[in-house]
């Protein structure tokens, strides 16, 4: 589900076998609803659009975008096969515009200015600050001028005691790709990589930490 390089990706707990539980995971610890319902709103509107989830995983909050507006054409890319065959399950049922397709987001398999929206949920603190940077880039090419980023993810804890919860992320993840959410460096590293109007949004405490929601635009 989350990339490291070009040629390698790192399963979303890690472990390939740890896989099918990470909604449950996410779901007990993280008040997904809460956050990815405000990622959502924070989309809108969303009427006619054509969005990429980056790193769409198990395709929960694919789900809920579709839910959201009909009309909505997305892609979900995501490098693991795993959790795109739970994403392609969970989203079977209904007559979603989506299309899922595997990749890696440092190289994005798409022509330039394909999007208006980008989206990604707990992605960017699996990659280190040099993949991070790239894969910025490469969401700023494949959104049209004008275009819209959106993310949650870990950002710098609101309190020393979700400091102190966020540890266990970092145990997990890793604290080399994990150190910039703490720092808050994301947004700076979304500026540099060409986008303007960098805005912090919503602060969401949890149980393993705080997660925040950024949004910016191509400029």
């Amino acid at each position: 589900m989350k990339t490291s390089n070009a040629q390698s990706y790192i399963p979303a707990l890690k472990y390939h076998v740890l896989t099918r539980y990470y909604d449950q995971v996410v779901s007990l610890t993280t008040r997904e609803a809460t956050f990815k319902s405000a990622l959502v709103n924070q989309t809108a509107p969303l009427a006619g659009r054509h969005l990429l989830d980056i790193g769409c995983g198990t395709g929960k909050l694919t789900q809920m975008l579709a839910e959201r507006e009909p009309s909505l054409m997305i892609t979900g890319l995501d490098a693991d096969p795993s959790a795109l065959d739970i994403a392609r399950t969970r989203l079977a049922p209904a007559d979603y515009c989506v299309t899922l397709k595997q990749g890696f987001a440092q190289d994005m398999p798409f022509e330039s200015a394909t999007f208006d929206i980008a989206v990604s949920s707990l992605f960017f603190h699996h990659l280190n600050q040099r993949q991070k940077l790239q894969v910025l880039k490469e969401t700023c090419r494949v959104l049209e001028p004008g275009g819209q980023l959106h993310i949650a993810d870990w950002g710098k804890p609101l309190s020393l005691i979700q400091r102190g919860l966020f540890l266990l992320v970092q145990c997990l993840d890793g604290f080399e790709t994990t150190q910039d959410s703490v720092e808050d460096l994301l947004p700076d590293l979304i500026e540099e990589a060409g986008f303007v109007h960098v805005t912090r949004g919503a602060c969401i405490p949890t149980t393993l930490g705080t997660i925040r929601l950024l949004q910016a635009r191509v400029g």
